[in-house]
């Protein structure tokens, strides 16, 4: 016992002074030596801190069945498929074992080639079941809204409807509609609903499909380069288009750390200056490329401190939250993630852990 107390210390030092209720903070830095893995409520200074995924998905069958024959490709080829359809005290038991107080649950667009009425009936279905989970647990739950974006005058309704009347605060969208980026006019309708509404679109991709072929052979490699290259597309788009401009209090969060761009950024600030034929002259930015960085959202989904550090450095810590992909296994110890980042102060913990996304999404904590 005496050198499990040694070893507490030791860890206190190491994470900057945070601790946590019970064996928390032991947990933190066993987990780092691959010891055992538990997970107890976060205190920082002594304040119990509420921790928010903003990342985590669920699907509702009645919604796939609508898919026909494409039904079967809906569900990701990845571990813990089952989990996608909740069952809440499951989920929850899940979120604990994490050290997740909520999660922000959002379904991945699988319908934008489907016709208005399908897509329609989709949302419908994701949006209407999404709102009851939040309702049974608002302890618990929140979630963005699915939206029929191959129709932006019905994305629009939808959004409204969802925000208004169902209590969803904002909407999950693809990095594309199909290869088409939401930088174009035809999108900006929707663009301009969730300003006019003061709430979030979450930015997940689903691969990069004009690269499919290049994407086949070992290592899934689709998800793994296809996913964060749509979302650095998709943002790039937005502030190359000047459509940050036009929309300056969009909020914008982006999966996966954002993509490729926390750890590529500046190559933005030279392209025109180095290459200004490829530049168009009837769009002046307000800013550098790279500061507009500072007024987008980026989850934590970046795998190691390192990263994380440098996605802060990047952008500031009050633009990163947590996200996980839960129920995909690709963070399992997303509080120990934050807590090991080098050079984060504890308001800084704090902030990320729950406090930015509380504040972005208006949730109540």
């Amino acid at each position: 016992m005496n050198s499990r107390r040694s070893f507490l210390k030791t860890s206190a030092k190491t994470l900057g002074g945070l601790t946590f209720c019970g064996c928390g903070l032991l947990h933190a830095a066993e987990v780092q030596n691959g010891g055992p893995k538990r997970v107890t409520p976060v205190f920082i200074n002594g304040k119990r801190v509420k921790t928010i995924d903003v990342h985590a998905h669920c699907m509702f069958q009645d919604s796939i069945n609508l898919m026909g024959d494409e039904a079967k490709s809906v569900p990701p080829p990845t571990k813990g498929v089952p989990e996608h359809f909740i069952k809440i005290n499951e989920r929850i038991k899940a979120m604990d074992a994490q050290g997740i107080d909520m999660q922000v649950l959002s379904v991945n667009p699988f319908w934008y080639r489907q016709d208005r009425d399908t897509s329609a009936e989709i949302c419908r279905i994701n949006n209407l079941n999404l709102a009851e989970l939040c309702a049974q647990r608002p302890d618990k739950f929140a979630a963005f809204a699915s939206l029929s974006m191959q129709y932006p005058d019905l994305a629009v309704q939808q959004l409204e409807d969802a925000v208004k009347k169902q209590g969803l605060c904002g909407a999950a969208i693809g990095g594309s509609v199909l290869g088409e980026d939401f930088a174009n006019p035809k999108f900006h309708p929707v663009l301009a609903k969730a300003q006019e509404l003061n709430v979030t679109l979450f930015i997940h991709p689903q691969s990069t499909p004009q690269l499919a072929q290049r994407f086949k052979g070992n290592g899934w490699m689709s998800n793994v380069i296809g996913n964060p290259l749509d979302t650095t597309i998709a943002l790039q788009h937005l502030i190359y288009e000047g459509v940050l401009d036009k929309y300056p209090q969009l909020k914008v969060l982006a999966a996966h750390g954002g993509g490729f761009l926390g750890s590529y950024a500046p190559r933005m600030d030279h392209s025109c200056f180095v290459s200004p034929q490829n530049c168009n002259p009837d769009i002046v930015l307000k800013k550098k490329p790279t500061e507009y960085l500072n007024q987008l959202y980026f989850d934590s989904l970046v795998f190691t401190p390192e990263a994380l550090r440098h996605l802060v450095a990047q952008v500031g810590a009050s633009q990163v939250v947590i996200g996980t992909d839960h129920p995909i296994p690709w963070e399992e110890y997303p509080v120990e993630h934050v807590m090991s980042t080098p050079g984060l102060t504890n308001s800084q913990r704090i902030a990320i852990l729950g406090g930015n996304a509380a504040r972005l999404l208006g949730l109540k904590v």
